[in-house]
């Protein structure tokens, strides 16, 4: 047996632990439940947190937490660095958001979710809280996309890969001001614009499933949330690419502490993620384009909608629905 066979049987494919982190954001979701609507993010932010840290900790891994809740003085669980499982299985690399869209979920919104990324120790980006230019599209687009041309140069190349006409794209891009440039150019090619508030992990997956009908997404948001996002379109087949944009010298500096000698390069799928064995699952909190939110059932049940895909996984991607019990 060569060293790699015996590493593989001793410590066992990531993927093997997509049903256990299925789980954690299950209960991260949960957690969140009883505090939507009710105006307290923290709130919100600080339970699914717990719970999440909770249930992974009952896991068979080495598992680190590479994007999470902030640094080791900002945040007292699942922060960057910390150790989390039994200490037996695999060794993984974790990014996590216990609650993307903690607005959405304390005003009673839709497309609050929890998400989780796992990947082999050492393959994920390490991407500081900070802005991250974006540029994402499903399978048919792969290879096809350049973030340092223009959006007019991407929506034709994308439209010619996917055999549309550039009026019948669909651009997904944030609603703020810094992006009113790139709806211009949407507008300007008779594309259509599909805008969303906050949240851009749904968005850069839906460019990967047909029925969502997202051909690219596109803008700067957090650069956490990209690593996540290009986690999980790498598993669907997908493409991304990112750009970190420090906006002031402090961030530039911190890029540079966290060993990333050139902040303003531009990061391939295959430079976040650098490992095919991978997953990426969901859970919905508030309904949402992906998924259902959580719902209490009348016999006391708690019914749950996730979304799971996996390079290890045999379907492109899974819908799951499951009923909790809250007994202990």
């Amino acid at each position: 047996m060569s060293k790699l066979e015996s590493s593989v049987v001793r410590e066992g494919y990531v993927h093997t632990l997509s049903m256990d982190f299925l789980s954690v954001a299950q209960q991260a979701a949960i957690a969140s439940y009883p505090w939507i609507g009710k105006g307290n993010k923290n709130g919100a932010d600080g339970a699914g947190t717990e719970a999440m840290r909770n249930r992974m900790n009952l896991i068979d891994m080495n598992g680190r937490i590479v994007i999470g809740e902030g640094e080791m003085d900002e945040a007292p669980m699942l922060y960057i660095n910390e150790e989390l499982g039994t200490g037996k299985g695999p060794r993984v690399d974790i990014a996590v958001d216990p609650v993307e869209g903690t607005t959405f979920l304390s005003k009673g919104q839709e497309n609050a979710i929890t998400v989780v990324a796992v990947s082999t120790r050492g393959s994920l980006l390490h991407a500081p809280d900070m802005y991250m230019r974006k540029l994402a599209v499903g399978p048919k687009a792969k290879g096809h996309i350049n973030i340092e041309a223009s959006l007019t140069e991407n929506m034709i190349a994308v439209a010619k890969a996917l055999g549309k006409d550039l009026s019948e794209l669909t651009v997904m891009i944030q609603d703020r001001p810094r992006h009113d440039h790139l709806i211009k150019q949407v507008f300007d090619v008779g594309a259509r614009v599909k805008l969303f508030n906050d949240g851009d992990v749904t968005g850069a997956i839906a460019t990967a499933i047909d029925e969502l009908d997202v051909d690219i997404l596109v803008g700067t948001g957090g650069a956490p949330e990209g690593v996540i996002a290009a986690t999980a379109l790498k598993c669907l087949g997908g493409d991304f690419q990112g750009q970190l944009a420090p906006q002031n010298q402090e961030e530039f500096d911190r890029c540079i502490k966290m060993g990333l000698s050139n902040p303003e390069q531009v990061f391939t799928l295959d430079e976040i993620v650098r490992s095919d064995d991978c997953f990426f699952v969901a859970t919905g909190i508030t309904d949402g384009m992906l998924m259902r939110g959580v719902r209490k059932k009348e016999n006391g049940l708690i019914h749950t909608h996730s979304f799971l895909t996996g390079r290890g996984i045999n379907e492109r991607f899974q819908y799951i629905e499951a009923y909790h019990s809250l007994l202990k």
